[in-house]
């Protein structure tokens, strides 16, 4: 038996990181498996499945690299067959009519549950099972005449060979509905297996009050579809050692549905921004490289391209997602930058810093190079002469260059700006704040 699994969202617009955590598990155990991964787009709810949102929904598969065997199944074709498959099981007798509620608005077709306990192994939970009194009739097709999700969701899983179901654990209640559909139809039944739902601190599910859900949200952010990628694999799953930061071709020779946990996964958005900062350093130079100017240029800076490579190897280190590389660099493309206030009061406007300033200003001036190593040892060896601390001197001018407390490593960062802006900041900085 070829394995066959699906991702069958209904798109909206957005598409939240659990119905991607659900394709990508879909895709790794297809691939896991040898087998297929296909799509079927749920597009019955005409308002809401706009052709904007399916291209949203594509567009995140896309981005993150789940590519797709076979063509794209659309529910909307197939709404003859799933109301065929209705008139079948009313004259069988495993459905019926009934004006439901009594609302007068006509009647809907209802399945008849056979009256018999249903029992299922699920790839992850284990053993479910549930007593026939637990389990109403249900409604397949409604008085309009358009079929619900039930029959529809089973038909094509059908028409489509679907081997594993793989699903958030919502349906659990629906899986036992399902089972008896299934089986009124003739059809064998596949393999269910479903995920632990994605919650927040409070385990609650995660939504977008809690912080980004959205794939779209976390592009935008300069996540890399990598990282994501990588991260929401984890989140429920495990390769059955320590390892987290996985290629796609590890996770789909590790992937397994055994390895995946029962209980709810909580997500630590702490956790995936140090993973993409992880993926961020492993970008080939080029790709960083361009990736940062494309920042620079939305941020409306015009660099000179050598000038901002220079910057970009400054920073590249502690770069964490790409959105944070403009804010990161601004002070070496302005003069006219903001300071840090609270670092101001803390380690400027104290007495002695004016002065300070003053003879780092003149030893800079007299330096025969202006370079890594020279400012290096011209301040330490002024720390040394002058018995400063090592903090007293260089809080002061890190400030006066940057206008914050952290960043790069202060040497290499003046060597990149110079010395007559390192000069120039000097001065503007005991203007503005020690005279």
């Amino acid at each position: 038996m070829k394995v066959r699994t699906r991702f069958a969202p209904s798109p909206t617009g957005n598409v939240h990181i659990g119905n991607m955590r659900a394709a990508i598990y879909n895709w790794l155990f297809a691939r896991h498996m040898g087998g297929e991964f296909l799509l079927r787009v749920e597009d019955t709810d005409i308002e809401r499945s706009t052709p904007e949102a399916i291209q949203t929904l594509l567009d995140a598969m896309d981005w993150l690299g789940l590519d797709v065997d076979g063509e794209h199944l659309y529910q909307t074709t197939r709404q003859q067959a799933h109301l065929d498959a209705a008139e079948m099981l009313l004259s069988k007798g495993l459905a019926y009519k009934e004006d439901k509620g009594g609302t007068g608005q006509g009647e809907c077709v209802i399945f008849r549950m056979p009256g018999t306990d249903s029992s299922f192994v699920d790839g992850i939970k284990g053993p479910l099972s549930k007593a026939a009194a637990n389990m109403q009739d249900f409604v397949i097709v409604r008085s309009n005449g358009t079929p619900v999700f039930h029959l529809a969701n089973v038909l094509d899983d059908i028409e489509q060979g679907i081997t594993h179901v793989i699903r958030g654990d919502d349906h659990v209640e629906n899986t036992f509905r399902h089972i008896a559909l299934y089986q009124a139809l003739g059809a064998d039944v596949p393999n269910f297996a479903h995920l632990p739902m994605i919650v927040n601190a409070q385990g609650k599910p995660y939504s977008k009050r809690d912080g980004d859900a959205f794939v779209g949200d976390f592009r935008e952010k300069g996540f890399l579809p990598d990282a994501l990628f990588n991260y929401l694999a984890l989140l429920g799953w495990s390769p059955g050692d320590d390892r987290e930061i996985m290629t796609r071709e590890e996770m789909v020779e590790a992937f397994t549905l055994a390895r995946c946990q029962s209980s709810a996964a909580q997500v630590d958005l702490k956790k995936l921004t140090w993973m993409n900062g992880e993926y961020m350093q492993k970008l080939p130079a080029a790709e960083f490289e361009a990736m940062a100017s494309a920042e620079l240029r939305k941020a409306g800076i015009d660099a000179d391209p050598a000038y901002a490579q220079k910057v970009f190897g400054l920073i590249r280190e502690r770069v964490k997602t790409v959105a944070d590389i403009a804010p990161m660099v601004g002070y070496f493309f302005s003069d006219d930058f903001e300071y840090d206030e609270k670092a101001v009061r803390k380690k400027l406007q104290k007495d002695g810093v004016a002065d300070t300033l003053a003879k780092v200003k003149a030893i800079f001036e007299l330096l025969a190079t202006f370079d890594e190593a020279s400012t290096d040892k011209a301040l330490h060896d002024f720390v040394e002469e002058s018995g400063l601390g090592f903090g007293a001197v260089m809080a002061p001018v890190r400030l006066a260059v940057s206008g914050i407390q952290s960043g790069p490593e202060l040497f290499p960062t003046m060597e990149v700006l110079g010395r007559e802006r390192v000069l120039q900041r000097i001065d503007r900085t005991v203007e503005l704040y020690l005279t």
